[in-house]
């Protein structure tokens, strides 16, 4: 074969392996050195192209592609800083367990470290942020070559798909000329198929974990963020046999499609709840089981830290399993549904009850909160109440994710919601939530703050190429909210120039240059009249123009409120 000829074979091998380990999509950011992997990918029936010009956008907007999925998706960029772009998001799927399958064109070995332009060292260069990396040969026309490629490639897909999941790397160079042949037809791949086990608990384990459920003397089930796809009937027909209150974080999605017979159980103002140092005394558990990553709440996360439960369940398919805080007694490495399907029977309790009567003074207040103008609750209450059924939600992190836990309240409705929590950045959540909607195909709504807005204009790119259905309300406070809550805030020294940062810009014409809808709002009345306009354009712009310093004091006053309720329950 001639070099065209080895080329060709080498990248329709490549393509056709990544498809046949479960790659449906892939995104593609333009440059030379990656022009024989681009023209294979996009002339490659059943897979789906993506193109967005700005790889750290790029990198994001995949990892939402990927995170709505639950399946891996390609990444592909020049060589050069266009792959020191992709690491922030990279970051984010390592912590967040997202498989990311980044492939980084590369310049040939006598062109690394001479001088060449777009030359950089790429090798292991996401260190341990990457569950695996490879730097592949040169094309080469031998049988033994394409061998090693089909299970480089299928054994790097396996890495990113096995628990816990997460991005791994590919570095692939390239000699000139670029070109593929595009009537060469695809050869066929000596890789064909991997295979996984089921994981069940086994007999010895269900029973010890049967026994610690049984015995308890009280306890609370905490439902953190587990992956789009969980069997809700099996997780609230658990919950309903062993009739312990559920603390579900808004990430976990069992605030949405809650069953009437379940609604008591599931506890959606625990934060708030556990504010009050009076409740918070009096209702320590024996023992608690967790689904998930640990939930958003600092409330809740000081309150274990405190009472130390006896036992304390972490159920996590990956051995990694999360305890930053140093109370997980057992650690059940399976997946959810495996401790599911274990059958605890209890009588519903009067710690039960406690919970349930609390959680319903919360919710009355919540019922009546009108919020005060400048604050920023109430548009996301105003927000989350507007929510249509068979819609997604995708949240900013600092305040934005903060308010969804406080004011997305459980509801019948098919809504499901979105967050960056692996390493908790404001970085990247525009793409994000492009590739969410892009993945899921669904009206999707973005809630997001200011300076993490800024971060990611350039994700607006992505909706020059592929239609969208996006709404984005701007929470804008000029600088960073989150910072008014902190400890930060008690001195006036240096906070604005150092953590509110304001810039003083608005952003109209962000949205006028995407040919985005927009609006401008203040008030709660305002915010209310333009969720009942009509969306006439792909993408929808609501500004928020809010105040750092009464956003801080609405939300005390809310939790003093509920605080004061509950000091007075015997």
């Amino acid at each position: 074969m001639d070099d065209q000829a080895v080329l060709t074979d080498y990248v329709r091998r490549f393509t056709a392996t990544l498809m046949n380990a479960g790659v449906k999509a892939a995104v593609v950011s333009p440059g030379s050195r990656s022009t024989p992997l681009a023209y294979a990918f996009a002339s490659t029936e059943k897979l789906d192209v993506y193109m967005q010009t700005d790889e750290r956008s790029a990198a994001f907007f995949a990892l939402g592609l990927a995170k709505a999925s639950g399946e891996p998706v390609a990444l592909l960029c020049t060589s050069g800083t266009a792959a020191s772009n992709y690491h922030p998001a990279i970051t984010e799927a390592r912590y967040a367990r997202i498989p990311l399958v980044v492939i980084t064109a590369d310049r040939p070995h006598e062109l690394r470290e001479v001088g060449a332009p777009q030359a950089i060292d790429q090798i292991r260069m996401y260190g341990n942020h990457v569950k695996y990396s490879v730097d592949l040969p040169l094309a080469e026309g031998t049988a033994t070559f394409a061998n090693f490629i089909d299970r480089q490639v299928s054994r790097a897909l396996s890495v990113a798909t096995t628990a816990p999941n997460g991005p791994v790397h590919l570095n692939v160079p390239f000699r000139e000329p670029l070109l593929i042949d595009f009537d060469k037809a695809t050869p066929t791949t000596t890789f064909i198929k991997r295979f996984t086990a089921v994981s069940t608990l086994n007999h010895s384990t269900a029973q010890l974990i049967t026994d610690l459920l049984s015995d308890a003397g009280n306890g609370f089930i905490i439902a953190g963020e587990m992956p789009v796809g969980l069997n809700k009937e099996a997780f609230w027909k658990f919950a309903k046999a062993l009739n312990w209150p559920v603390l579900c974080d808004p990430l976990s999605n069992l605030r949405s499609e809650v069953p009437d017979s379940c609604s008591s159980l599931c506890i959606d103002q625990y934060d708030a709840i556990l504010k009050s140092e009076q409740f918070a005394n009096k209702i320590h558990p024996q023992t608690v089981i967790r689904f998930g990553a640990q939930p958003v709440s600092k409330p809740l996360t000081l309150f274990l830290m405190k009472v130390c439960p006896q036992t304390m369940i972490a159920v996590d398919e990956s051995p990694e399993f999360r305890d930053s805080i140093g109370v997980v007694t057992h650690h059940v490495q399976a997946p959810v549904e495996a401790v599911l399907s274990l059958n605890v029977q209890k009588p519903l309790s009067s710690y039960t009850q406690q919970w349930c009567a609390a959680n319903d003074r919360a919710s009355t207040i919540m019922d009546t909160y009108t919020g005060d103008v400048g604050g920023e609750g109430i548009f996301a209450k105003l927000l989350f109440e507007h929510l249509q059924d068979g819609g997604d939600l995708v949240s900013g992190s600092s305040m934005p994710i903060r308010d969804v836990d406080t004011f997305f309240r459980k509801t019948g409705r098919n809504v499901t919601i979105f967050a960056n929590r692996g390493a908790n950045g404001i970085d990247g959540v525009v793409s994000t939530a492009f590739g969410i909607q892009f993945a899921r195909k669904r009206p999707t709504w973005l809630l997001i703050g200011d300076l993490s807005f800024l971060h990611d204009i350039n994700g607006f790119i992505v909706s020059r190429f592929h239609k969208t259905d996006l709404t984005i309300i701007i929470m804008n406070n000029d600088g960073g909210g989150i910072f008014s809550h902190l400890s930060q805030a008690q001195t006036n020294l240096h906070f604005e120039q150092l953590f509110g940062t304001p810039t003083g810009l608005t952003f109209e014409h962000i949205a006028a240059m995407y040919d985005a809808q927009y609006a401008k709002v203040n008030t709660p009345n305002q915010f209310s009249e333009e969720l009942g306009r009509e969306k006439n354009k792909p993408i929808r712009i609501i500004e928020v123009f809010t105040d750092r310093q009464v956003n801080v004091k609405a939300h005390r006053n809310l939790w003093a409120q509920i605080t004061e309720s509950l000091d007075q329950i015997e």
